[in-house]
């Protein structure tokens, strides 16, 4: 059987962090008009180098996206997902804030969101199943 993909694109690794702040609230960031995803929120991050580990390319982006230190933790969810004009492995990272230093954002605008809020919010489609996990993670912790 022959396959109906004509395309032969290679996944590209992007990473994504999952910053909490002291009162628990997550990072989200909006893309700037004329961006793939334009005025869409997403947890922020970038593609991975050939030559970095996952958590320094994370604080590699963070620090130059957001002027912020971070510190990486564990894997939280990936996300195999195409979009037409790419197809990407979103690796998504819990993440700490150290320090939020001076921003300087290539995001149109950044938010501080309750966990519970995060699904109010027009997120990238990679990035709907790591905001609902994070959700569902949320609200099961809080019947325990």
């Amino acid at each position: 059987m022959k396959s109906t993909n004509t395309r032969s694109e290679p996944i590209i690794p992007v990473l994504a962090a999952i910053i909490f702040n002291a009162d628990q609230q997550v990072l989200l960031a909006q893309r700037k008009t004329g961006l793939s995803q334009a005025l869409k929120w997403e947890f922020p991050g970038g593609k991975l180098k050939s030559h970095e580990k996952p958590e320094e390319c994370l604080q590699r982006e963070i620090k130059e996206e957001l002027g912020m230190d971070i510190r990486v933790e564990t894997i939280f969810h990936a996300v195999n997902h195409a979009y037409p004009e790419k197809h990407i492995l979103l690796l998504a990272y819990q993440a700490t804030l150290i320090r939020e230093g001076n921003l300087r954002t290539d995001h149109q605008k950044i938010c501080w969101c309750p966990v519970p809020e995060i699904l109010q919010f027009d997120l990238s489609e990679a990035d709907i199943p790591i905001a609902q996990k994070l959700v569902e993670e949320y609200f099961a912790e809080k019947a325990k």
